[in-house]
């Protein structure tokens, strides 16, 4: 990877880990839909002209059932549920619970596409959903209040971007990567502006809340698929999205700078093993070769 990529990556990582402190500050004012909205209705207005640049909208239209879809899955739903989960866990934790992402994306392409599972991925699940019970061993309870609900909502967006993952690949290798973050922002946009409009808060909104939604939605939601995609096309996919093992790092130094978040010894074990599972569940590393169970 060439410095440049590798200074990409490093911003991608960055401005993604912070918009996990920016639903920490936004989400209580706004509420989960109406943060959602603003969100990618910003991305939107930042990606819609670098796509009308490149010649590319007439996939919008070609292709916007698709994008439609992808749009709900893979934006709409995560984007409220990990607001919500900030309300009650800290932006580091809900960071760590969101890079479980790749293990039900392997779940789910093992299921739907028929993917591949070796012993070695297979074993990643195991040990990535294991440190997820570390993670939340001393949080979660059986009465489910805003702290269970909240780990739960994290665990659910996290697989709305697996199933969203495997959607994308299965119908729309033929749709530019540019196009589907633009064209999924503006899906988006449409799905959750009834719900922003019937939610909208009654009472003021102070300028933190509004410079934090408009910062992540410019830089940790449009500049940042701009980035992501520039890295896919540059150093490939694989490599990409090994964004998700740095998020968690940066949205607990971005929390504990700003919002004097505490990192807790469950939070770096527990971390530590689902990053661990997940770089075996991708692929990334290997336990050496073993048996191949297909569907």
């Amino acid at each position: 990877m060439r410095s440049k990529d590798t200074i990409d990556l490093l911003i991608l990582s960055a401005l993604w880990g912070a918009s996990f402190l920016f639903m920490r500050v936004a989400a209580p004012e706004f509420g989960p839909v109406v943060l959602a909205e603003l969100r990618v209705a910003i991305a939107s207005l930042i990606l819609l002209p670098v796509l009308m640049l490149r010649s590319d909208v007439g996939q919008l239209k070609g292709h916007w059932g698709k994008l439609f879809t992808v749009g709900s899955l893979n934006t709409a739903i995560p984007f409220i549920l990990l607001p919500f989960s900030t309300l009650y866990l800290t932006g580091g934790f809900a960071a760590i619970l969101n890079a479980t992402a790749p293990l039900f994306a392997a779940i789910v392409g093992w299921l739907w596409l028929s993917a591949r599972l070796d012993n070695s991925r297979i074993t990643g699940l195991f040990i990535g959903f294991a440190g997820v019970g570390v993670l939340v061993w001393n949080k979660a309870s059986l009465d489910m209040g805003g702290v269970s609900l909240a780990i739960i909502a994290a665990i659910v967006a996290s697989m709305f971007y697996g199933v969203g993952a495997n959607y994308t690949k299965k119908y729309m290798q033929e749709v530019r990567p540019l196009a589907i973050a633009t064209g999924s922002q503006l899906a988006a946009t449409l799905v959750l502006l009834p719900g922003a409009i019937a939610l909208w808060p009654d009472g003021p909104i102070s300028m933190q809340a509004w410079a934090a939604i408009i910062t992540m939605g410019i830089f940790s939601t449009g500049i940042a698929y701009i980035i992501y995609f520039r890295l896919i096309a540059n150093v490939g996919p694989t490599s990409a999205i090994s964004v998700t093992y740095l998020v968690p790092g940066f949205a607990v130094f971005w929390g504990g700078v700003v919002l004097d978040e505490k990192l807790t010894v469950n939070m770096i074990i527990g971390c530590a093993i689902i990053l661990f599972g997940t770089a075996l569940a991708t692929g990334l590393m290997s336990l050496g070769r073993g048996v191949t169970i297909n569907r």
